[in-house]
C-alpha cells in the first residue's frame, strides 16, 4: 500500500510540474520601428469609434448588397472552412496531452489434429484494454497544443480580415457601377447634343453656309459620341456581373436594373451625382492598428505560434516518461469474462532520453528558429504596410478632394460656355472645331468629375479597411 501511495505522489508532482513550462509571452508592440504618436497626415486623431462603417454611408442598398455578399460568398465560405480546419487540427495535437485507451476485443478458433487421436477443438473469448500516456513533463506537447491554438487565432482574424475585404469589393463595385451608370447618362445626352449639332450643320450645309467639311467633321464627332457611349455600357455590364458574383448570384448582368431604378429622378433617395463621402473619419491612434486590424492581429498569431513550435522541438531533447497499461480477460466461454479471477493486467512506466538521431532533433531546432524569424520579419513587413495604407489613405483624401473642387468649377464653367458656342456658332461667330471642342470638353470634365468622387468614395472604403473597421 505504502509503495502504491508513493508512486502516485510522483505521479501527481509530474503532471503538477507539466503545467510549470508556458510559451514566453511576445507582446505586439515589440517590433523593431518606432511608431508615430499621430498620424502625419491628421493633425488631430480622432478616437476610433467600432460602428460599422458601411452604414456611415447611409445607403440601405449598400447595407443589404454587403449582408448578401457575407451570407452566400463562396470565396468567404472557405475561408471559414478553414477556420474550422484549424479547430479540428487543434483537437488532434490537444489529445497527447490525454492518456490513449484503446479496447481490442477477439476470438480464436483452433483445431488440433494428431495421429491416432483424432481432433481437437478449442476456441478463445479475450476482452483487452491498452492504455498508454506520455507525461508532459517538460511541456513539450502544451507548447505543441498552444501553436495549433494560435493557428485557430489565425484564422478566425483571417476570417474577420475576409470580411471586411469582402464588404470593401461589394461597397467599391457597388460605387463604380453607380459611376458606370452615371457616365452612361452622361455619354447618352452627349450623343443627343452631338446628334443636335450634326442635324443643325446638316440644314447650315444645305442652305450653303457651312462647307462639306464641317458637316463631316459634325458626323465624325457624332460617331466618336456613340462610340464612347458603347464603351461605357460596356463597363455596366462588366461591373454588374462583377458584384454578382462576389454576391454568390448567377452573372446574368440582371442586377444593373436594381441600379437604373435607384437613379431614376422619381426616386426619393436618388442622388445628382454620386454622394458624397461620410463626414466622420474615426481615425484613432496609430498604436491602437496593432490590436485592431485583423491582418496584423493574424500575422502575430502565428508569430507566436512559431514561438510555441520552437518550444516544442526544443523540449524534444529532454527525456520523455511514458506510461502503458495493459489489461484484460481471457477464456473459453463468454461466460466467463465477468469472473474477475480471469482478470490479468501490467504497469510498464519508462523514459526515452534521445542521444544520438543524426541531427534530426537539432536539424528541427534550427528549423523552428528560422520559422520564428521569417515570422517575425513578416510581423513587421505587415505592420508597415498597414502603416503606409492609412497614411497613403489619409493623404490622398485630401488631395482627391481638391481635385474634385476642381473639377466641379470646372463643369460648371463648361456647362455656361457650350451654350455660349452653340449659339455663336449659330450666328457664325466662331468654327465648327471651336464648337465641337466645347461639347468635348464638356464630355471630358462631367466624366472626370464623376470618376473623382467615385475615387473618394473608393479611397474613404480603403481608408476604413485600412484601419480595421468594424462589420
Amino acid at each position: 500500500m505504502r509503495c502504491n501511495i508513493k508512486w502516485w505522489l510522483v505521479l501527481c508532482l509530474l503532471v503538477l510540474s507539466s503545467g510549470c513550462n508556458v510559451t514566453q509571452e511576445r507582446q505586439s508592440a515589440d517590433l523593431n520601428i518606432s511608431i508615430p504618436y499621430k498620424w502625419t497626415h491628421k493633425a488631430d486623431s480622432i478616437e476610433f469609434t467600432r460602428q460599422i462603417w458601411v452604414d456611415l454611408f447611409n445607403d440601405p442598398v449598400l447595407s443589404e448588397l454587403v449582408d448578401q455578399a457575407l451570407t452566400h460568398n463562396f470565396d468567404l465560405k472557405s475561408v471559414a472552412a478553414r477556420v474550422e480546419v484549424a479547430i479540428a487540427q487543434s483537437r488532434i495535437d490537444s489529445s497527447g496531452l490525454w492518456p490513449q485507451l484503446f479496447f481490442a476485443p477477439g476470438y480464436q478458433q483452433s483445431q488440433i489434429r494428431s495421429a491416432g487421436f483424432g481432433s481437437a477443438q478449442f476456441s478463445v473469448v479475450e476482452t483487452l484494454f491498452n492504455l498508454s500516456w506520455e507525461v508532459d513533463v517538460w511541456g513539450r506537447i502544451r507548447a505543441f497544443r498552444e501553436a495549433s491554438i494560435q493557428e485557430v487565432h489565425a484564422m478566425r482574424a483571417d476570417l474577420q480580415a475576409a470580411r471586411l475585404s469582402l464588404a470593401a469589393r461589394v461597397a467599391q463595385s457597388y460605387f463604380l457601377l453607380l459611376e458606370a451608370n452615371l457616365q452612361t447618362r452622361v455619354a447618352e445626352q452627349s450623343v443627343l447634343d452631338r446628334g443636335v449639332i450634326a442635324s443643325l450643320v446638316q440644314a447650315r450645309f444645305e442652305r450653303g453656309l457651312v462647307r462639306g467639311l464641317d458637316v463631316r467633321l459634325a458626323f465624325t464627332d457624332l460617331a466618336n459620341a456613340r462610340s464612347q457611349l458603347a464603351q461605357v455600357k460596356n463597363q455596366v455590364q462588366f461591373f454588374t456581373r462583377q458584384l454578382e458574383i462576389l454576391l454568390g448570384r448567377y452573372p446574368d448582368s440582371t442586377f444593373s436594373e436594381t441600379v437604373n431604378s435607384i437613379l431614376e429622378p422619381s426616386n426619393t433617395h436618388a442622388w445628382q451625382g454620386l454622394p458624397d463621402p461620410p463626414t466622420t473619419l474615426p481615425i484613432g491612434l496609430p498604436s491602437e492598428l496593432l490590436t485592431r486590424r485583423p491582418d496584423l492581429i493574424a500575422a502575430f498569431a502565428r508569430l507566436r505560434a512559431a514561438d510555441a513550435r520552437l518550444e516544442s522541438a526544443e523540449k524534444l531533447l529532454l527525456p520523455r516518461i511514458t506510461l502503458t497499461a495493459a489489461g484484460g480477460t481471457r477464456d473459453s466461454a463468454l461466460t466467463e469474462l465477468t469472473d474477475p479471477r480471469t482478470a490479468v493486467w501490467n504497469i510498464f512506466a519508462g523514459a526515452i532520453q534521445p542521444l544520438f538521431t543524426g541531427g534530426r532533433i537539432r536539424g528541427g531546432i534550427h528549423l523552428a528558429e528560422a520559422r520564428v524569424e521569417e515570422a517575425y520579419n513578416r510581423y513587421q513587413e505587415i505592420v508597415l504596410n498597414a502603416f503606409r495604407e492609412v497614411e497613403q489613405a489619409l493623404a490622398t483624401e485630401e488631395w482627391l478632394r481638391e481635385q474634385e473642387k476642381m473639377l466641379r468649377e470646372a463643369v460648371h464653367q463648361i456647362s455656361a460656355s457650350r451654350e455660349l458656342a452653340l449659339y455663336s456658332y449659330r450666328l457664325g461667330y466662331i468654327q465648327i472645331l471651336t464648337l465641337l471642342d466645347s461639347y468635348r470638353s464638356a464630355l471630358n470634365a462631367q466624366s472626370a468629375h464623376l470618376a473623382v468622387q467615385r475615387q473618394l468614395l473608393n479611397n474613404r472604403i480603403n481608408l476604413y479597411l485600412a484601419l480595421g473597421g468594424s462589420l
